[in-house]
């Protein structure tokens, strides 16, 4: 049995800062935000750079694959037990996100993944990540 199969995702909060993201997770992509004052890569996606605060930021696409930097498998208190993680992105950033498809008890610090999208409950999907 998959529990992610059976966890109910809540829709995300979309609004016009972050609907190109959440556009493009609906085609099968991944992107992050790009500083062009800085050349920093960040998420989640917002108008102003986090290290700069600079408004010249844009799109960029990402390849979708990664190393688990931490993780912790929620099973208390929860209908369907999860794995919620950081995932360092190959372009560097940190990403918030769950481990899905997958065995909840072989997830590993430094385990390689790639990103899939998951629907959600009455909104666009969400991307999240499982291993390779």
């Amino acid at each position: 049995m998959n529990p992610s199969q059976d966890r109910k995702i809540p829709a995300p909060a979309v609004n016009p800062e972050n609907q190109p993201y959440f556009d493009a997770a609906a085609e099968g992509k991944l992107l992050i935000k790009k500083c062009i004052s800085c050349g920093e890569f960040h998420h989640y996606p917002r108008a102003l750079c986090p290290f700069c605060f600079s408004d010249q930021t844009e799109w960029r696409d990402a390849k979708g694959t990664g190393s688990i930097y931490t993780h912790s498998v929620l099973r208390r208190g929860v209908p369907v037990p999860y794995c919620i993680a950081y995932v360092t992105l190959d372009e560097g950033v940190n990403v918030l996100t769950n481990i899905v498809d997958c065995d909840l008890d072989a997830v590993k610090i430094g385990m390689k993944v790639r990103v899939v999208f998951k629907p959600t409950d009455g909104g666009p999907p969400v991307p999240m990540f499982t291993p390779v």
